[in-house]
């Protein structure tokens, strides 16, 4: 016997993208934090670590960005709500290898903040790329997921 086809929620009766309508739901404090990594040379690293990237700052910049994507997700994905957010904080953490991303959402709402989340830590993954690929042409960004969410 064949599992039963999953129900979508963005998506009607005849198979067309909807917006799901969550005016039901009661408010809730809600949260949830996306990680990623960028992958660079150690190299790179060294002159990240020194603050001696042509750029400047580039974890200030990074995370400004990520708190400001944040902040209009609903604008970059379709069909996503828009939510009263009530804290974005994007972390790293500068390893040998890597720079490790970590962004924590909370809003109180109809809705989860996951992809608030996962939007602030990939922009923030992609300023620094963009900051530092003048000293590094062999950078990945990768190993974005949600490890938390929660709501009460």
């Amino acid at each position: 016997m064949s599992a039963p086809d999953p129900v979508f929620s963005h998506l009607d009766a005849q198979g067309a993208a909807r917006m799901v309508d969550v005016g039901h739901k009661p408010h809730q404090a809600r949260a949830a934090t996306a990680v990623g990594e960028l992958v660079c040379q150690p190299a790179t690293i060294a002159q990240l670590r020194a603050r001696a990237l042509p750029k400047g700052d580039v974890l200030a910049a990074a995370r400004l960005a990520g708190i400001l994507a944040a902040k209009r997700t609903d604008e970059l994905i379709p069909l996503c709500h828009g939510l009263p957010l009530d804290s974005v904080a994007v972390d790293f953490e500068v390893r040998d290898d890597r720079v490790a991303l970590t962004a924590t959402a909370r809003t109180t709402a109809r809705t989860g903040v996951e992809m608030e989340a996962l939007v602030a830590v990939t922009i923030a993954g992609l300023t620094l790329y963009d900051m530092m690929k003048a000293v590094d042409k062999t950078m990945v960004l990768g190993a974005v997921r949600v490890t938390a969410k929660t709501k009460t």
